[in-house]
């Protein structure tokens, strides 16, 4: 039988695949860096893409789910938050079995990620859709002779509602880094946002939630992604970034599920693997 859960389409110029499992659960996913950037469950979008957004092919993507790898933001000497989420991804064929649809795209060492990086690997992302779910699955093969070390985030861009009336459960308790002031501490009680927010937690061991008044995410990640980062820019933040609206702080909101703080080290013919899976309540 023919596949039909998978199909081409092109948004804004780019080369797109759209997966979908009903006309209430589906996402698109851009071949450009792999990058998510629209699911829509149960009728709803789920995701923030920037309508302002530089959509050439060529520059990263502000929303959906950006891919970051080898390197996070620029903890290091490659181009902030790596390269992964500024090539070119291939897209596999889709599968469909017990209520779910997936696919897998896949990025591959070549000449130019050598050049930047001189590691062969592969880089592996496979996006499952079920009624309300939404599960990313990725993967690192280390194809090369010798160890390798990398950081990786899932910088998940949630839409919300309102950012002011949004709150995020289940990191009480958490060891928490904030970027904007520099000071190490520990989460006490719900997130919620009156300005700039940009913090690194040491991972929860059970889901978290967010609400923002109208709908409720479960935001879970494996065990391997040993960081949460949690960021809104705020007002003034948001208005020196060119590729988001001034008011664009306002209905978005990233819960990112990452390996930061101490790098994986893969060994030669080595697997690594780790996810997000995302539920709307």
């Amino acid at each position: 039988m023919p596949d039909t859960t998978a199909t081409p389409e092109v948004f804004a110029g780019l080369p797109c695949v759209r997966l979908r499992l009903d006309a209430d659960n589906h996402l698109l996913v851009a071949l450009h860096g792999g990058h998510v950037l629209s699911w829509v469950a149960s009728g709803a979008e789920q995701l923030y893409l920037s309508p302002r957004s530089l959509l050439d092919g060529r520059a990263a993507i502000r929303g959906g789910v950006p891919v970051c790898f080898p390197q996070f933001n620029e903890r290091g000497p490659l181009p902030k938050h790596g390269f992964a989420r500024n090539l070119p991804w291939v897209a596999g064929d889709a599968t469909a079995q017990a209520g779910a649809v997936q696919l897998a795209l896949t990025l591959d060492s070549s000449p130019a990620t050598l050049a930047l990086w001189p590691h062969a690997f592969r880089l592996q992302l496979a996006l499952t859709l079920a009624p309300g779910r939404l599960a990313l699955d990725v993967s690192v093969d280390n194809t090369g002779t010798a160890p390798l070390s990398f950081m990786l985030a899932l910088h998940t861009y949630f839409r919300v509602a309102d950012i002011a009336r949004t709150r995020v459960d289940g990191l009480d308790g958490c060891a928490s880094w904030d970027s904007l002031v520099d000071v190490h501490s520990h989460q006490r009680g719900a997130i919620h946002f009156t300005g700039e927010f940009d913090r690194v937690f040491s991972a929860a061991t059970a889901p978290l939630q967010f609400t923002d008044g109208h709908k409720t995410v479960q935001v879970a990640q494996s065990a391997s992604l040993g960081n949460t980062v949690v960021w809104n820019p705020g007002a003034t933040k948001c208005a020196t970034l060119a590729d988001m609206p001034p008011d664009g702080f306002m209905q978005m909101l990233c819960i990112e599920a990452a390996q930061i703080d101490t790098p994986v080290t893969l060994a030669a013919g080595a697997r690594w693997t780790g996810g997000q899976h995302l539920t709307f309540v």
